[in-house]
């Protein structure tokens, strides 16, 4: 018998199997004699699990049909097999009755138990089925109500320590199911929790037990989403806003704020046109907002939509791939009824055989339209005839969903990714540079070919005679001498193109950036924010306190209901995430204990209030002054998003600053 101590730690549900099926498992953390080990918590569903039985580790992305094809269906673990994507073999080395903080070694396991297998820690992460058939199809991993969404970047205070943080957040996150480890671009490393509770216990957890070395944390970097909505029809001071005023106040208010420089051209209803630096091409760009049903069926669709552009871009590039499952293929189906259900009316007239592309990353929550001549590409190829496009647009078409994806990642207020908003180009053009551009593109491989074969040609005939070469080298200079100017007129044509301003596919992916920029400034721009869901147990004589803190943090109560047969109440509320650092600690002393809050983070939500708003109307500047000095919450998040990203802050500096002293208390 081993006597282990138990942390009350327990990871994500990890499937197990017994003889020739499943078993499910949890990854327990332990300590012995300050040595941590990994123990899988499991269930045996059928069969015996035996000691130094070697099984099959099925990945919860293992597909046996995609696998099978490779395998024999009678193979086991103790066969030389190919390798299998999600797929690995592995010894069951010890077996374990748990019994509280002890744990009992055993020789074998029938099915219906629950146990303990050690030495798993190299071969699952979070969860796995294991079986001793590779047919065997795995447990689904379990989806958790507490979604990731609070984030903080970690880092060693003595550099040299960085190997053992690295291996202590890879342990974290074997350990812990709903934590993520994340390295970004800039090489930081991001935790990335369910919230403050979960995020102190993560960091704690790091210092004490798997990294065990002294770490410096950021602030918590609290996610937001940018957006666009139609005009308001009220004012800040819940007045209707007439036309003259409506015009007036867009006016503005966008003179002021976006500053749109000469060459660009945006009309009253927010379409831009914009050229390419060099001139040769010209795009007209609208944005528009998205209705929710839309926005939300894209979010909740992200995989279908990443696996629609795997199997597109395998068509566009002709690439042999296996048949496509019949079921994917009907949940696209089904997904583009339900866009087409969603997208009615006027200005969503075939708007779903219109899209380009999703962003950003390509799967996410915006759209991008083609509503021009000339252009048939569309996302659905993969579930129709893929049609062969060849045209001015087909070079470049890559750049223009670059440009889009660029300007989806990162929004004009904040930098922040979009949700939400609707890109529909309207206007592409390409004048005969362009044109030529293209051309010479397809041409010079032809050029290429036909020089090497004449190079090849001249030098076979001059190992063959003397006299040869001078004949030779007459010819090919009166031939260079022909060709010239056709090359000329070519690198004449191509240089204006590339040597300023750059390649024009690179042209493009700037202009169309810009683009969508611009259009998505011309229209009334929103924040928003990530929201938890609020769930609060109180008394009857603590109920106005816990609202007083609710108000204060920007809060909204939804429901408020008795518990029948006792006193207490139960409170739903929303609350932004960025308001909820100290909630907790704060209601409980407020109400002295007396109230409990749960907060799960539920979706996003448009703050109302205008980042760039200043009063226009006379009953505006009489209630908040003409300096509107009073920072609205939407300004407050964006200013402190762009302080911490290092962008320019419109703030007033005092510069000429003088203490002001009251005379009759000199001290």
């Amino acid at each position: 018998m081993f006597k282990y101590i138990f942390s009350d730690w327990l990871g994500e549900e990890q499937q197990l199997p017994g003889q020739g099926d499943s078993v499910t498992s949890k990854a327990v953390k332990q300590e012995a004699d300050d040595k941590e080990y990994f123990i899988a918590f499991a269930r045996v569903f059928s069969g015996v699990v035996k000691r130094g039985q070697k099984i099959f580790v099925l990945g919860p992305k293992y597909d046996p049909a995609e696998s099978l094809h490779k395998l024999s269906s009678q193979c086991s673990a103790t066969d030389d097999l190919p390798a299998v994507p999600h797929m690995t073999c592995c010894t069951l080395e010890n077996l374990y009755l748990l019994m509280g903080r002890e744990l009992e070694d055993l020789e074998e396991v029938p099915a219906g138990n629950v146990l303990g297998i050690g030495g798993l820690q190299d071969f699952v992460l979070k969860s796995a089925t294991l079986s001793t058939s590779p047919a065997c199809p795995p447990f689904t991993p379990l989806n958790f109500e507490a979604t990731p969404i609070v984030r903080v970047a970690v880092e060693p205070k003595h550099p040299s320590d960085m190997p053992q943080l690295v291996r202590g957040m890879k342990l974290l996150n074997q350990a812990d199911p709903c934590v993520q480890v994340l390295i970004q671009e800039t090489g930081e490393h991001v935790l990335v929790t369910a919230g403050e509770v979960h995020l102190q216990r993560c960091l704690d957890d790091l210092k004490e037990r798997f990294a065990k070395v002294q770490i410096s944390v950021s602030a918590p970097i609290i996610p937001f989403r940018e957006t666009i909505t139609r005009p308001p029809k009220v004012d800040m001071v819940n007045e209707e806003i007439g036309k003259q005023q409506k015009v007036a106040v867009i006016h503005q208010t966008k003179e002021d704020q976006n500053k749109i420089p000469e060459g660009i051209q945006v009309d009253s209803d927010g379409l831009v046109t914009i050229n390419t630096p060099n001139k040769q091409a010209t795009l007209s760009v609208r944005a528009m907002p998205l209705p929710e049903e839309v926005t939300r069926l894209l979010e909740e669709n992200s995989d279908l939509i990443r696996t629609m552009e795997q199997l597109n871009t395998s068509l566009n590039e002709d690439k042999k791939t296996h048949e496509i499952n019949q079921k994917t293929l009907d949940r696209i189906k089904e997904f583009k009824q339900k866009l087409e259900k969603s997208l009615q009316g006027r200005k969503w007239r075939n708007a779903v055989d219109q899209i380009w592309s999703f962003g950003p990353r390509k799967c996410g929550p915006n759209i991008l339209l083609h509503n021009f001549e000339g252009y048939k590409r569309s996302v659905w190829q993969c579930i129709g005839k893929s049609v062969k496009e060849v045209g001015k647009y087909r070079d470049f078409d890559n750049s223009i969903v670059s440009g889009f994806q660029l300007a989806t990642l990162s929004g004009p207020m904040c930098e922040e990714p979009l949700m939400g908003v609707c890109f529909s180009v309207e206007k592409w053009e390409i004048n005969k540079a362009g044109d030529t551009l293209s051309n010479n593109r397809q041409d010079s491989g032809e050029l290429d070919t036909t020089e090497h074969q004449q190079n090849e040609d001249n030098t076979l005939a001059s190992s063959c005679t003397d006299e040869g070469p001078s004949a030779n080298e007459r010819q090919d200079r009166n031939q260079s001498g022909t060709d010239s100017p056709e090359k000329m007129s070519r690198h004449k044509g191509e240089l204006p193109l590339a040597d300023c301003y750059g390649p024009f596919s690179g042209q493009l992916i700037a202009t169309m950036k810009e683009a969508c920029r611009y259009a998505l400034q011309a229209k009334p721009q929103r924040l928003m924010a990530a929201m938890y869901t609020c769930e609060i147990m109180a008394t009857a004589e603590v109920l106005g306190r816990v609202y007083a803190v609710l108000s204060k943090r920007e809060g909204r109560v939804l429901q408020e209901e008795m518990k029948e047969g006792t006193d207490v109440f139960i409170i739903k509320a929303v609350l932004p995430v960025a308001e909820s650092f100290g909630f907790a600690d704060e209601i409980r002393k407020r109400t002295s204990g007396l109230a409990s809050p749960q907060l799960v983070f539920s979706h996003w939500e448009i703050i109302s209030s205008d980042p760039f708003w200043v009063p226009t109307t006379e009953e505006e500047y009489l209630h908040f002054g003409e300096k509107a000095d009073s920072e609205n919450q939407a300004r407050k998040y964006m200013n402190a998003v762009r302080k911490r990203k290092g962008l320019y802050v419109e703030e007033k500096i005092v510069e000429h600053a003088e203490k002001q002293r009251t005379l009759s208390r000199n001290k």
